[in-house]
C-alpha cells in the first residue's frame, strides 16, 4: 500500500527554496539586565511590602517557552527568599502533561525549570480546592498547593490567544482562571466554549483575585524574534485594569509571515513549547475556531516533526493537512487529549494524511492544491511558529521578495536537502 501511495506523489517537483531574514522591531532586554530589573520592580513598597518573613509564597510556571524563562523565575525567587519568605512553584498549566502531575513537572523540567536551576522547591500536583465562586454562581477551584500558600505571585507571559479576541487573551487573567485551575478548573472555565472565553476568562480571574492572596503578578511581553521585550509587575488590584494595555502592546510585537498568502505552509515541527495550540495560528493562520483570526493564508499545511520538549502532546496536529510516520509514531494520545478534552477542542487532534518521510508529507500538500500554478509553487517554510525571524521562500517569491523592505534575502533559490530516507536535512533548525 505504502508504494502506491508514494507513487501518486513520487512525480511531484519541490520547489526550489531561498532563505530570507524578516525585519521587525528588535527592541529588547538583555538576559544578564533581568534580575537586577526584577529586584528593582520587585524592591517597591507596594510588592516588597506583601511578603512577611516565614510566609510560604507559590509562584506560577506555565507549559508555554517563554525566553529566559528560567532567569526570570530564578530573580524572582531570589527576591522572595531576600524577604525572608519560602519560595516555591507551583505547576500552573491546566491540563498540560496529559493532566498529571509528573507530567506537568515533565514539562517545566524541558522548559530547563528545576529545583536546582531556581533554587525553590516544585509543586506538582492535580488536586483542587473550591475558594469561592464567580459573581454568576459557578465554582471556582485552584490549585491545592497555591491555594494553601500565604501568597502567590504570578508570573506568565502576555501574548494574543490561538482561538479567541478579548480584552483578556494569554496572560495574567488566564494563568489564574485556567493555568492554576488545573485540569478540572480549566474544564469548568471551557464550560461554554470558545464562543464565551472572552467573558469567562476574566470572570474566574477575578473570582480568583477576591478569593485568594494574590500578591502581584510579573508579566512578560515578547517583541518579534521571541526575545524579552518588557517586563511589567502588576499588584493584584491593577490586573483588571491594566492587563489589557499589556496585551495591545504584546499585540503591536508580534511577528508575521510577510507574504500573505501561499499555496502550501510547511512547518517543520510544532509543540506545546511553541505554542498552546502547538502551533500558533496568528502566525500560520490555521484557526479552528470562528472566533480569532490571522496569519498567513494557505490551501494546505504540512507538519514535518514534534518538539522534544512537547512530551509526545500532538495538539496542534488538526491543523494539518499532511504529517510525517515519525511524528505520528512520536505522538501519545495519552498525552494529547486530556488537554484537548479540557478544551472542548477535540479538533485539534485530527489526524492528518499520514506520508512516510518529509518530502513525500510535502509533495502530497503540493499534488492536492487547486487552481495553482505547478511550475511555479508558492512555498512558505518555518523551523516552528514561535521563531520566524529566519524562513525559506520557493523560487516564485524571489522577485517578490527584492522589493519587500521586511526581507533580506540571504541565499539564492537551492534545491531542498533530503537524506537518503527522504527527510529534510537540517529539520527544525532556526536558520
Amino acid at each position: 500500500m505504502g508504494n502506491v501511495i508514494s507513487n501518486l506523489v513520487q512525480d511531484v517537483k519541490v520547489p526550489k527554496m531561498f532563505k530570507v531574514q524578516q525585519v521587525f522591531d528588535d527592541r529588547h532586554i538583555e538576559p544578564q539586565e533581568i534580575p537586577e530589573l526584577i529586584e528593582g520592580m520587585l524592591r517597591q513598597d507596594r510588592f516588597a511590602s506583601r511578603i512577611q518573613p516565614g510566609m510560604d509564597i507559590a509562584i506560577t510556571c506555565g507549559s508555554r517557552q517563554i525566553k529566559n524563562i528560567v532567569i526570570l523565575t530564578k530573580s524572582i525567587v531570589a527576591f522572595v527568599r531576600s524577604k525572608g519568605a519560602n519560595p516555591f512553584i507551583v505547576a500552573a498549566m491546566g491540563s498540560h502533561g496529559g493532566a498529571t502531575g509528573e507530567g506537568q513537572r515533565a514539562i517545566l523540567r524541558a522548559l530547563g525549570i528545576t529545583e536546582e536551576t531556581v533554587g525553590c522547591p516544585i509543586q506538582s500536583g492535580m488536586d483542587v480546592v473550591k475558594i469561592g465562586c464567580t459573581e454568576d454562581g459557578r465554582d471556582v477551584l485552584i490549585d491545592k498547593n497555591a491555594a494553601g500558600a500565604d501568597g502567590i505571585i504570578v508570573c506568565c507571559r502576555v501574548k494574543p490567544h490561538t482561538n479567541f479576541r478579548g480584552p483578556y487573551e494569554s496572560g495574567i487573567m488566564k494563568m489564574m482562571a485556567i493555568g492554576l485551575g488545573k485540569q478540572i478548573g480549566a474544564s469548568v472555565c471551557h464550560d461554554e466554549g470558545y464562543g464565551r472565553m472572552a467573558e469567562n476568562v476574566p470572570a474566574f480571574g477575578k473570582a480568583v483575585i477576591r478569593n485568594s492572596n494574590i500578591l502581584f503578578a510579573v508579566a512578560v511581553i515578547e517583541n518579534a524574534y521571541d526575545e524579552t521585550a518588557e517586563i511589567a509587575v502588576l499588584g493584584s488590584s491593577e490586573i483588571a485594569d491594566k492587563e489589557p494595555e499589556l496585551l495591545n502592546r504584546a499585540k503591536a510585537l508580534i511577528p508575521r509571515i510577510q507574504v500573505p498568502e501561499c499555496d502550501v505552509l510547511i512547518v517543520d515541527r510544532i509543540g506545546k513549547n511553541f505554542s498552546g495550540s502547538g502551533m500558533d495560528p496568528n502566525i500560520t493562520g490555521t484557526f479552528l475556531t470562528p472566533y480569532a483570526s490571522g496569519g498567513i493564508r494557505s490551501q494546505r499545511v504540512a507538519v514535518l516533526d514534534l518538539s522534544d520538549e512537547s512530551c509526545h502532546s500532538g495538539v496542534g496536529i488538526g491543523m494539518a493537512h499532511a504529517t510525517t510516520r515519525r511524528f505520528f509514531e512520536k505522538m501519545s494520545f495519552g498525552q494529547t487529549y486530556p488537554n484537548l478534552i479540557t478544551t472542548k477542542m477535540i479538533e485539534n487532534a485530527r489526524i492528518p494524511v499520514v506520508m512516510e518521510n518529509d518530502r513525500e508529507a510535502i509533495q502530497v500538500c503540493l499534488k492536492t492544491v487547486t487552481n495553482a500554478d505547478s511550475h511555479n509553487w508558492r512555498l512558505v517554510r518555518i523551523p516552528n511558529s514561535l521563531n520566524i525571524r529566519r524562513i525559506w521562500l520557493s523560487e516564485a517569491f524571489y522577485e517578490e521578495a527584492k522589493e519587500n523592505k521586511g526581507l533580506i534575502i540571504e541565499s539564492e533559490p537551492r534545491d531542498m536537502e533530503f537524506d537518503c530516507h527522504g527527510n529534510l536535512i537540517g529539520l527544525g533548525e532556526t536558520p
